[in-house]
């Protein structure tokens, strides 16, 4: 009886512990990961004014891309709520193959830039549309890479950062996204549906296995006008410090948006803690987890690291999910997100 009650009011907040103590607890020293984390963390709770800003579109947060390869199939979607996300991926007229699904650490890494960028230029005033919306991959992307720890310049290999930047990005950009949503009234039941391109114009250039000549400097996208609204709206202001350290896994990246999203209204709305159950996090994020158990123990794995990487954040496991609760956003910000 007593390990039951444990089990349900268990804290996971790892930031309670001296993190040297917390490590030290295990028998081998810590791991270059778990000392990644370590800095990182430090760096956050000293100097929280000092974030590294970034932003993740409000869409993305609440449905996410593929974790992992879906394979070939006619369409992804993820279904939350009383709302769906569906992604079709773009087509090789060369080979007349499709180029596949965006999936991963990588795409998800080029949203948040892809949002940053809007968010940083969308009220200049001596910019058009047109001109905001077209986005040069050159030292801005290759900054952003390398700010959360991956480098642009290595691997002509199958596994090297070009080489899987490049792949994705193709994949990412020329995938076409659609929403849907039920809508319901007393007397009238109904649908709404919106589809966007991502980027229908680009131009890129680059030669993996001489990645230091920086072709991808001259490359560029142009956003079509409905996927730039949707980044420019509503944008949910994440650390990038937070995201150098938890960069290895697509789910904790997820977590640590939707985690972000969700203090801001928590403390918005001055509500109490919010319970989360793993049934609605698994259609949200870990529809890819054919085992409901393998995504409790991926998130609370990813949990535990968020926790140490968001002062203020609190978790506490309980029967089929965990409450959370803040204190604090994770990014201080004037930017408006609708709850």
């Amino acid at each position: 009886m007593t390990q039951r009650r444990r089990g349900r009011t268990g804290l996971v907040n790892a930031g309670e512990m001296p993190l040297v103590k917390h490590f030290a607890r295990k028998a081998r020293p810590p791991t270059p990961v778990q000392l990644e984390l370590i800095e990182v963390s430090v760096a956050i709770e000293e100097q929280p004014d000092a974030a590294e800003r970034a932003f993740m579109a409000r869409q993305f947060v609440l449905c996410t891309l593929p974790h992992s390869d879906p394979g070939n199939i006619p369409v992804w979607k993820r279904v939350t709520g009383n709302g769906a996300l569906g992604i079709q991926p773009g087509v090789d007229l060369e080979t007349e193959r499709s180029i596949g699904y965006p999936y991963g650490v990588i795409p998800r890494l080029l949203l948040f830039w892809m949002t940053t960028e809007v968010q940083h230029t969308k009220n200049r005033a001596d910019l058009s549309l047109f001109e905001k919306r077209t986005l040069y991959l050159g030292q801005s992307l290759d900054g952003f890479l390398r700010a959360v720890g991956l480098n642009p310049d290595t691997g002509g290999g199958k596994r090297g950062d070009a080489k899987r930047l490049h792949n994705q990005m193709d994949r990412l950009f020329t995938s076409r996204i659609s929403f849907q949503q039920k809508l319901e009234t007393d007397r009238q039941e109904g649908r709404a549906r919106g589809s966007m391109e991502i980027a229908p114009d680009s131009e890129l250039w680059w030669d993996p296995k001489r990645p230091k000549q920086r072709a991808l400097w001259q490359s560029w996208i142009r956003l079509s006008e409905k996927f730039y609204n949707a980044l420019a709206a509503s944008p949910v202001p994440i650390d990038m410090r937070a995201l150098r350290a938890l960069k290895r896994s697509p789910l904790a990246l997820d977590l640590y948006a939707l985690i972000s999203y969700r203090a801001f209204v928590i403390i918005q709305k001055r509500l109490p803690p919010q319970f989360v159950s793993w049934k609605a996090l698994r259609d949200q994020l870990g529809t890819d987890y054919a085992d409901p158990r393998d995504l409790q123990k991926s998130a609370m794995a990813a949990l535990r690291k968020i926790v140490i990487l968001y002062p203020g954040l609190k978790i506490i496991t309980a029967r089929g999910g965990f409450h959370m609760h803040a204190t604090r956003l994770a990014v201080q910000t004037r930017v408006q997100i609708s709850p």
